[in-house]
């Protein structure tokens, strides 16, 4: 299928679900929220203690729980015990996100993996296998995207990418993702931008690689970066195109 006429190009994707003071993001309640307004979904996904795949995006629990810790150190049997945002939703799985779903809409995955690569990347491909809908993954790793290369090259993966400011990142990290010098090595499907500094001569040389700009909170930013990209990420409101 031509990745131009496919979904990551066809209907602005919600970031960690349609999300708002009702529904916390990367819950189970934005999820639904999002599937009921027929957006596909961006989500994160980390690997835990004993293995589980869980929906979180940060690596620390307190911004979004309000409790102490990292999102790496949880089991299973220990999701339920953190309120999100200080709501009835708690740390989903990945699993209960894909049961809910059911290739209702298309998802896309953020692997969140700055560790070494295999064993969160083999699990999600063994779940991923055994699901029925559209999905798509994107990583700022780019050695994440080469281990879906080697071993999954039917699956479209997206190189995400920015300027990384205010970010705890080595400089030469900062150089290199930036500018998306590892491309020639993860060979990405497309490229995933940070909005607020599109456009710029680092993406202009992937122009035969759809183009999603991340994350759009208004429809003044929604109305600048759609001239220079072919979809958007987008959270806070909803694009009127």
């Amino acid at each position: 299928m031509d990745i131009f006429k496919s979904w990551l190009v066809e209907r602005c994707i919600a970031h960690r679900g349609l999300h708002n003071d009702e529904f916390p993001e990367n819950s189970l309640g934005a999820f639904q929220n999002a599937v009921d307004n027929g957006y596909p979904v961006e989500l994160d996904v980390h690997i835990i203690a004993d293995g589980t795949l869980v929906v979180f995006h940060d690596n620390s629990l307190s911004r979004v729980t309000g409790k102490d810790g990292y999102i790496k150190n949880l089991t299973k049997n220990d999701l339920t015990n953190y309120s999100l945002m200080g709501s009835k939703y708690t740390i989903p799985t990945f699993d209960e996100v894909l049961n809910l779903i059911g290739g209702k809409v298309p998802i896309l995955i953020e692997v969140k993996n700055t560790n070494k690569v295999g064993e969160l990347e083999t699990k999600l491909l063994e779940t991923l296998r055994a699901y029925n809908g559209e999905y798509a993954i994107e990583s700022f790793n780019p050695y994440v995207l080469e281990w879906f290369k080697n071993n999954a090259p039917d699956i479209w993966r997206g190189q995400l990418a920015g300027y990384f400011k205010g970010e705890k990142l080595a400089f030469i990290k900062k150089f290199a993702l930036k500018r998306m010098l590892l491309n020639k090595m993860a060979k990405p499907d497309f490229i995933a931008y940070e909005a607020s500094h599109l456009p710029n001569r680092f993406v202009r040389k992937y122009k035969t690689l759809p183009l999603i700009a991340w994350t759009v909170r208004s429809q003044e930013e929604y109305l600048r970066v759609v001239k220079y990209s072919d979809n958007v990420i987008f959270e806070n409101f909803e694009p009127k195109i």
